[in-house]
């Protein structure tokens, strides 16, 4: 049970580093676009423009900025990484495929965007596969 909760703890500390990281980074080096965002109202101040054909480069860096960061894959990873912590602090079970998914995704993300921290979250993916095979094998084998 304390080596699937340290596993556990693993992944969402690499899931959180990712997430938080990924933000940072994105708010230091695009800080004068996000402060743009507040000059402008925050209130659609990232357009959509479907029907944008001839995008300004600063139309085009506010729209890097955004899917960079909020829209980015960044806070869900946050909120997973905090939900697999707060579940492992509780001893509660994370579903392999929540692990196998992770892996997958991160796998495929490596692959088209290298050289890229994506692979480390192959390692997250695998970390939480193990600790459910872990809880999986201890309940086999438990005396009933």
């Amino acid at each position: 049970m304390n080596a699937e909760r340290n596993l556990l703890r693993w992944a969402s500390g690499i899931m959180l580093v990712l997430g938080v990281g990924h933000l940072t980074l994105l708010t230091i080096s695009s800080w004068s676009d996000i402060v743009g965002w507040a000059e402008r109202g925050v209130w659609a101040a990232v357009p959509l423009g479907l029907n944008e054909t001839d995008p300004t480069v600063a139309y085009l860096r506010n729209e890097v900025t955004f899917w960079a960061g909020p829209g980015s894959f960044s806070v869900p990873l946050i909120l997973l990484g905090a939900l697999i912590l707060h579940l492992a602090g509780r001893g509660v079970a994370v579903p392999a495929w929540v692990g196998w998914g992770f892996a997958a995704w991160c796998l495929v993300g490596g692959v088209l965007l290298v050289p890229s921290p994506y692979f480390v979250g192959v390692v997250a993916g695998v970390l939480v596969v193990l600790a459910a095979r872990r809880r999986a094998r201890a309940e086999e084998t438990a005396p009933v």
